[in-house]
């Protein structure tokens, strides 16, 4: 046997690659367990990672090996159940994987292959596909986006950000700096020439000779400085700077009247924990607003939206007028993308969900992106989705789901966020 050891001077984290390689072909088996996973545990605790066990048939690598091929004879003394020529069957290989009953076999199996996922690659394959629809510049992932801005101007650069009049600029003014000695000499020279020429000097008086060297010596000087130096060039300067992402804001609304009792309630609890710790991890920059109602309506704080056990009747169109205030006070204006979530029994006042229509359909489905109702009751669909049913046909952009039992919550969370067509 040969045993290889791994002596390179790497951290902990040299076989990221190979674990990544790992992760991406065994792509299909690694959901399926994720899927298994997520029904026997808490939504509360999605965030941790999760052992894997994937079957040996499905890991095993392709082996050459020597064995008996073909059709060949062997000789069995003391054998009163064969003759010659009578053909025997191949024995059957041992394919247990490490589960059933104890025997005295010596074939050798093994278990399945158990490896854990970390909490990052497990939320990965979780909210894989998942994403809020129609939300305009905004990407799944945590990836910032930048753009290219202006800052000043740099003494060095590629010809083709060259700034011409910044450059024009500065040759004019070191042209103007340098020369100006020479300049004013020159023309303190020419004024004493000319006023020894209107005296009647002769000219080639020595004074007027000498003027005239001197008037010439710097005019030469003057026209020796450069129109431009490589030292007047200035390129325009770009830097990278985070580009600002597209507000969102996420309403939440639960329903915590007298008729959702306790199992249903917590239905609800677990559908928001789960879209609140989606929009944390899918989105950096969105706000979430809590909403609760009975026959009144209040925005709380998350703690208290989730283990409040205040109770009452049920007047679904509070909790809708109050998400209308609060639009038109905090994210009006078009800069945000409000996006609303949903939960009831659908037990409702028969003319407050006739209400609750109206208030949709003309007021609070053009200032949202996209609106999700998730109805919690196992018997029949309630007035508030009969009513609610209506609204698609006006804005396409409102969706209605059904949730009857905890297991219902990940089917219905997929189907209400599935990555839409583009």
């Amino acid at each position: 046997m040969t045993y290889l050891i791994d002596r390179r001077l790497q951290g902990k984290n040299k076989s990221a690659v190979n674990r990544e390689r790992f992760l991406r072909r065994y792509k299909a088996q690694i959901k399926d367990a994720v899927g298994r996973a997520i029904k026997g545990r808490s939504i509360t605790d999605i965030e941790n990672g999760e052992k894997v066990s994937i079957p040996v048939k499905d890991v095993g690598e392709p082996s050459f090996g020597h064995a008996h091929g073909g059709v060949w004879e062997t000789i069995n003394p003391g054998n009163q159940e064969y003759l010659k020529g009578d053909l025997i069957n191949r024995p059957k290989g041992g394919g247990g994987a490490g589960r059933g009953k104890a025997g005295n076999s010596d074939q050798l199996t093994e278990d399945d292959f158990i490896f854990e996922l970390s909490r990052e690659e497990f939320m990965n394959y979780f909210f894989e596909d998942l994403e809020l629809p129609n939300l305009v510049k905004t990407q799944l992932t945590a990836t910032t986006e930048f753009k290219n801005q202006r800052a000043g101007y740099n003494m060095s650069g590629t010809p083709s950000n060259i700034h011409v009049l910044r450059s024009l600029r500065g040759a004019l003014g070191r042209r103007i700096a340098v020369g100006g000695s020479s300049r004013k000499r020159v023309i303190e020279a020419e004024r004493e020439l000319e006023e020894l020429l209107l005296e009647g000097a002769p000219l080639d008086a020595p004074r007027v000779v000498e003027l005239k060297k001197l008037i010439h010596h710097l005019h030469t000087r003057l026209l020796a400085i450069p129109f431009i130096d490589p030292f007047d060039l200035r390129y325009s300067n770009r830097v990278k700077v985070p580009k600002p992402m597209t507000q969102a804001v996420m309403f939440c609304i639960m329903d915590v009247s007298g008729s959702m009792d306790e199992t249903r309630k917590d239905t609800a609890k677990r559908f928001f924990i789960l879209l609140y710790l989606f929009l944390k991890r899918a989105y950096d920059k969105i706000d979430v607003v809590f909403i609760r109602h009975h026959t009144a309506a209040a925005e709380v704080n998350e703690e208290e939206f989730f283990h409040s056990r205040e109770s009452g009747g049920t007047v679904v169109s509070s909790a809708l007028h109050l998400l209308d205030k609060i639009i038109e006070e905090r994210y009006g204006g078009g800069s945000w993308n409000s996006y609303v979530a949903q939960a009831s029994d659908g037990d409702n006042w028969d003319n407050d969900s006739v209400l609750c229509r109206q208030l949709l359909v003309n007021t609070i489905m053009p200032k949202v992106q996209y609106y999700t109702y998730v109805e919690i009751t196992d018997g029949p669909p309630q007035n508030l989705w009969e009513q609610y049913s209506q609204i698609p046909d006006h804005h396409p952009h409102f969706a209605m789901q059904k949730i009857v039992t905890p297991a219902d919550i990940y089917p219905v969370f997929r189907e209400l966020f599935k990555k839409q067509p583009k």
